[in-house]
């Protein structure tokens, strides 16, 4: 397993920026597949021998992401659902935390998807930098497919300026977490038209499968970039009339539609934001009381402080000592 974070930070117009590299290799601890040794050139004995151990890895690229990764400073990865998430699922397997949301991401796969959705070519990497002229080196490298999505993510800014170049990194997070929604729910209902053909030819096993499929597709659309592991339990809950004089959801159980709503509105807004008025503004929006807003969001591990971001274990501890002791509880 390898691992790269790139650096760019702009000095002045004319200057070229000041570039760091930062790599890592680690031992998974478990065989690496032919398939993945043929695209990375790495075999598991080379893991062995050169990596380190996968736990001391996890966490200082975390560490690292959490110093220079910022509301306004945006993450490029390609691809980012799948790097994110499977990184948020090794730290919490490696240290038993989750991986923040800090900032917004750019993923230029998500970007050319949406804005040259008709184009038949390979949306790989390399793909993607043939058609947009961008240089690629050491393709499959970590640090060389890093640097390559850096220069794709500029070269689009300048080739969709009016949809990504002129767009604050905040505003273009909300709109690929947009169109992700998006196209996940158009591939989830062709997987259940798919389902109900098979289940029309008798095919009940098939048709089972393209469902579930379907209904974790579905999960996961509103959770770019950090997706779901499973699709959340289906099932009714009974809804309770509003307390004597409280707000009109006041007694209202939380679906995994509502979380799934609260947790974009939170992480989709403005970072420069004010966090109180927000909330405020979410309640009466839900029918809750801030109170009860700002309660959900440390449940969904959204930071209720700080619009757009997530927080990790620590964060949610520290918070809710906070508000225990302003409840005096």
């Amino acid at each position: 397993m390898t691992a790269a974070i790139i650096t760019i930070t702009p000095v002045s117009v004319g200057e070229r920026p000041n570039v760091h590299t930062y790599e890592w290799s680690a031992d998974p601890g478990v065989e690496i597949p032919a398939d993945a040794t043929a695209i990375h050139g790495v075999t598991t004995e080379e893991a062995r021998a050169k990596g380190r151990d996968a736990s001391e890895v996890i966490d200082e690229v975390t560490k690292l992401l959490a110093k220079v990764w910022a509301p306004t400073t945006p993450l490029c990865a390609f691809n980012a659902a799948f790097d994110l998430t499977m990184l948020d699922a090794e730290l919490q397997r490696h240290h038993g935390r989750s991986l923040p949301l800090s900032g917004p991401v750019v993923d230029p796969l998500c970007i050319d998807r949406q804005l040259d959705p008709q184009r038949k070519n390979k949306r790989t990497l390399s793909g993607l930098c043939a058609h947009y002229q961008v240089r690629l080196e050491n393709a499959h490298s970590s640090a060389g497919d890093a640097k390559a999505t850096a220069r794709l993510a500029w070269r689009m800014s300048t080739v969709f300026s009016k949809e990504v170049g002129q767009v604050p990194p905040h505003v273009l997070h909300r709109h690929q977490a947009r169109w992700f929604r998006d196209s996940q729910v158009v591939h989830a209902d062709k997987l259940e038209r798919a389902a109900a053909g098979s289940a029309a030819r008798g095919d009940t096993a098939g048709a089972d499968r393209l469902r579930a499929r379907a209904a974790d597709t579905r999960a996961a659309a509103s959770s770019w970039p950090f997706l779901p592991e499973t699709t959340p339990a289906e099932g009714k809950r009974r809804r309770l009339p509003p307390r004597p004089g409280g707000v009109a959801n006041s007694h209202a159980s939380w679906t995994p539609d509502l979380d799934a709503a609260l947790r974009d509105l939170w992480l989709n807004a403005d970072p420069v934001e004010l966090a109180e008025p927000l909330r405020e503004e979410i309640a009466e929006h839900h029918g809750r009381t801030p109170a009860a807003i700002r309660s959900r969001l440390l449940r969904l591990r959204c930071d209720p402080e700080q619009p757009g971001l997530t927080c990790d274990e620590q964060r949610a501890a520290e918070l809710q000592r906070s508000y225990d002791a302003e409840y005096k509880r």
